[in-house]
C-alpha cells in the first residue's frame, strides 16, 4: 500500500501538467485553461486479493499562464482496506510551479501515512545545455545532474499532445518529477490510441457539458512508469505502475485508471471549474 501512495506522485505530476504546457505547446494548441479539478477515488478490481475497497480524491488547482509559468496544487487523500481491519490512510499533497519553457522546476511534496510523520521533498531543478541541474533541500540537503534529454512533467504532456496530433501511436520518455526521495527518474513508454469523436461520449462527467470542452478533440492515453534504475541494472521491462484516461487537445485529463500491477482505481471528474486567467502584456 506505501508503494501505492508512493507512485501515486508521478500520476500527480501527469495529472498537474496537463495545463502547465510550454510556449510551443501553446502555441501549437491554443489557450490553457486555470481550472479546479475533483477526482473521485474508487476500486476497480484487485488482482491478488490485497485490497477489499479503496476510497479517496484528487483536489486539482492550476494557475498561471505563458508569460509568468504555471503553479499546481495538488492534495490526494486516500484509503485502502485489505481486510481483517487493516486500513490505509495517506495524504499527498504537492506545490509546484515550471517556467514556460520547461527549464525550470520547482517542487514542495509531502506525503503522511496513517499517523506517521510526514515525509517531505523539497527541491529545484534548472536545465542548462545537455543537463540538467538539481538541487535538493529536503529530505536532505543533496545537488547532482541528470541527462538534459530527460523532461520535467510539463514537457511530457506537451510531447503527447503533438504526438497525438502527428498520429503517432507510441512515445519513450524518460520523465523527472521529484517524486519518492526526490532522485527517481522513470522510463516511460506512451501508447495513443485513434482520436475520440467529440460527440462520443461514453460516460458523461462535467467536461462533457462545459462550454470550452465540448468542441474538443481528445484521444485514449496509456502511460507506463518504468524504474530506469532497474531497467539498467536488471533489464526490467515490468512497469511500476501504468495509467489510462482520455486527454484532451488542450490538456485536459478525464475518466483516469490508475493499474498498480495487484489492484486498479478509477478517478472519475465529479467537479470541473474553470477560473479566470490574466492574459500575457
Amino acid at each position: 500500500m506505501v508503494h501505492l501512495f508512493r507512485t501515486s506522485l508521478g500520476v500527480m505530476a501527469l495529472v498537474a501538467a496537463s495545463f502547465g504546457l510550454g510556449e510551443g505547446a501553446k502555441a501549437a494548441n491554443g489557450p490553457f485553461l486555470p481550472h479546479q479539478a475533483l477526482y473521485d477515488l474508487s476500486l476497480v478490481k484487485s488482482r491478488s486479493n490485497s485490497v477489499n475497497s479503496a476510497r479517496g480524491r484528487i483536489l486539482y488547482n492550476f494557475t498561471g499562464s505563458s508569460c509568468e509559468g504555471y503553479t499546481s496544487e495538488f492534495r490526494q487523500v486516500s484509503e485502502l482496506d485489505s481486510g481483517e481491519g487493516k486500513v490505509t490512510l495517506s495524504d499527498l499533497r504537492s506545490n509546484s510551479w515550471e517556467d514556460a519553457a520547461g527549464k525550470s522546476y520547482r517542487f514542495k511534496i509531502e506525503t503522511r501515512m496513517n499517523e506517521a510523520d510526514a515525509g517531505r521533498v523539497d527541491g529545484s531543478a534548472e536545465r542548462d545545455g545537455d543537463h540538467i541541474n538539481v538541487k535538493l533541500k529536503l529530505p536532505a540537503p543533496k545537488s547532482f545532474t541528470l541527462d538534459g534529454k530527460i523532461v520535467f512533467p510539463t514537457e511530457q504532456i506537451q510531447r503527447i499532445i503533438a504526438a497525438a496530433k502527428e498520429g503517432k501511436s507510441l512515445l519513450e520518455l524518460s520523465v523527472y518529477d521529484g517524486s519518492d526521495d526526490g532522485q527517481k527518474v522513470y522510463n516511460t513508454l506512451t501508447v495513443i490510441g485513434q482520436p475520440i469523436p467529440s460527440d462520443r461520449d461514453t460516460a458523461s462527467d462535467p467536461t462533457t457539458s462545459d462550454e470550452h470542452m465540448k468542441s474538443l478533440k481528445r484521444w485514449p492515453v496509456t502511460v507506463s512508469y518504468f524504474d530506469r534504475d532497474a531497467q539498467q541494472k536488471e533489464g526490467e521491462q515490468t512497469p511500476v505502475y501504468a495509467m489510462s484516461f482520455e486527454l484532451y487537445e488542450n490538456g485536459v485529463s478525464r475518466q483516469l485508471v490508475l493499474d498498480y500491477n495487484d489492484f486498479v482505481i478509477s478517478g472519475a471528474m465529479g467537479k470541473f471549474d474553470v477560473k479566470d486567467s490574466k492574459p500575457c502584456n
